[in-house]
């Protein structure tokens, strides 16, 4: 399955399908979950980082039970805006989740989402490391679907 933009994503959704926000890591995958009116994201679960079909399984099954019509998935783009490897990775990563899980997918720029909430926990939040470690990833996650969500509601 083909990625699209996050317009066309929102435009293909039935009415009350949601989306889900994936903000793939090295070890654990953020996972968030819009509102049915595609207004909200809110944190949803960490995953565990695996093969592709174990990680495929679970989205599905979240998109199942959530009643989810499609993926977000968080590019890290470098700094100065360009592809670098991490990006290409997440975008080869994108293209073949959405292809095993049978869902469309766009992807959204994250720079700077993990450091935004980490930053967010520490100042508001005076949560401890630990803390921080387990929750950091589905806000992360959240908040860059947020974003997404912020930049294609039809105004």
């Amino acid at each position: 399955m083909a990625l699209i933009n996050i317009t066309a994503l929102r435009a293909s959704l039935a009415p009350g399908q949601r989306l889900i926000g994936l903000d793939p890591g090295a070890r654990i995958i953020g996972v968030a979950l819009s509102d049915v009116g595609l207004m909200l994201a809110s944190p949803h679960a960490a995953l565990k980082r695996g093969k592709l079909s174990a990680n495929a399984a679970e989205v599905a099954a979240i998109a199942r039970a959530q009643g989810a019509g499609g993926l977000v998935v968080g590019l890290p783009l470098s700094m100065d805006g360009t592809l670098g490897p991490a990006a290409q990775a997440a975008r080869d990563w994108a293209r073949a989740l959405a292809e095993a899980t049978a869902l469309p997918a766009a992807l959204w720029d994250e720079r700077l989402s993990s450091a935004a909430v980490n930053r967010f926990l520490i100042s508001e939040a005076d949560m401890t490391r630990k803390r921080r470690a387990a929750v950091v990833d589905q806000m992360a996650a959240a908040y860059m679907l947020q974003a997404a969500l912020d930049a294609s509601v039809n105004r």
